[in-house]
């Protein structure tokens, strides 16, 4: 009705007595949620969207006041600190200028999107605190969770414990399935024809098999539908599958980890279809003859051949 009267050119007081209400109410309401321009027209969906955005808004509140916290954030930002970094170090100089790292990321995405980019992942959106994409029926055969795994695994005493990822590109249908062991960081990177569950699981098996048997017991894998034969690659390989909780990537960091290297060489938007066998295979080679710190600067492949030289 309000629409129709402001349309019709009544006045707010004659507008307030029909709708049994005091002037300023209309008063406020036409200057809130009216045009910002032309005054003299309000819509109402357009004024319930303005109130919805209004209220979705009136909690916020910004973000790194204190002029030089937000300085330091964007310089070591700048510098590629991820925002825990930089929250910690604020606290570890002992400042009375301390903020917590969701302040940062919250500061980054709301005031300054100029830079994410610099952020360590870049994504372009952040889901809200909270948020959750959970399955609600694994599609994955006999699926076992990372929390049945036993828990000496985690202590990469013991050789054989394997962790599979795909390495995927949104310009072909090409892709990488990389696969890392625990304990000595050896790679074994291939190019793929698609990502099938078919051709993974035989792409695993045909890269595995010639492994002696203790260093084939285990793999983790994620819950994407290409790993849906793991039973396949268990029965050929004598290996046992684990799965990690859903978007739970980091229970796998060591494939993590090693897709980040890779991508130093096949970074994002590559065309895989353009990437030769060669060329994958000598990155595998050079990842796989680099010292490593966690090996006290041995390499993957000689910390392998140690782990060879000791079967029976």
């Amino acid at each position: 009705m309000l629409s129709i009267f402001v349309a019709e050119g009544r006045k707010k007081t004659e507008i307030a007595k029909i709708l049994d209400c005091d002037r300023s109410t209309i008063h406020r309401e036409l200057n809130r949620n009216a045009p910002p321009i032309h005054k003299r027209y309000y819509l109402p969906h357009k004024a319930h969207e303005r109130a919805i955005n209004r209220k979705s808004e009136a909690h916020q509140r910004p973000r790194l006041k204190d002029r030089a916290v937000r300085n330091f954030v964007k310089a070591k930002i700048r510098l590629g600190w991820s925002p825990e970094q930089i929250a910690g170090r604020l606290k570890r100089e002992k400042t009375d200028r301390t903020v917590c790292y969701e302040a940062i990321y919250q500061y980054v995405y709301t005031e300054a999107p100029e830079l994410i980019k610099f952020l360590p992942r870049r994504h372009k959106k952040r889901y809200p605190k909270g948020h959750t994409r959970k399955h609600r029926k694994s599609h994955i055969p006999s699926r076992v969770s990372i929390e049945k795994r036993p828990k000496y695994i985690e202590k990469r005493k013991q050789e054989g414990h394997w962790e599979g990822d795909t390495i995927v590109s949104k310009q072909s249908t090409d892709s990488l399935q990389i696969v890392v062991e625990r304990k000595t960081r050896i790679t074994r990177l291939t190019k793929l024809p698609g990502k099938t569950s078919a051709v993974m699981s035989s792409t695993a098996i045909g890269r595995l098999i010639s492994l002696p048997q203790n260093l084939r017991r285990t793999i983790t894998w994620d819950n994407a539908s290409e790993n849906v034969e793991h039973l396949r690659i268990n029965k050929a390989l004598g290996t046992k599958s684990y799965f990690c909780i859903p978007y739970h990537s980091w229970e796998k960091a060591t494939v993590e980890n090693t897709a980040g290297l890779v991508r130093r060489f096949f970074p994002k938007k590559t065309n895989f279809a353009q990437v030769s066998r060669e060329e994958v295979r000598l990155v595998e080679s050079l990842l796989n003859n680099r010292p490593r710190k966690c090996l006290n600067y041995a390499t993957p492949n000689e910390a392998l051949n140690s782990c060879v030289a000791l079967t029976p």
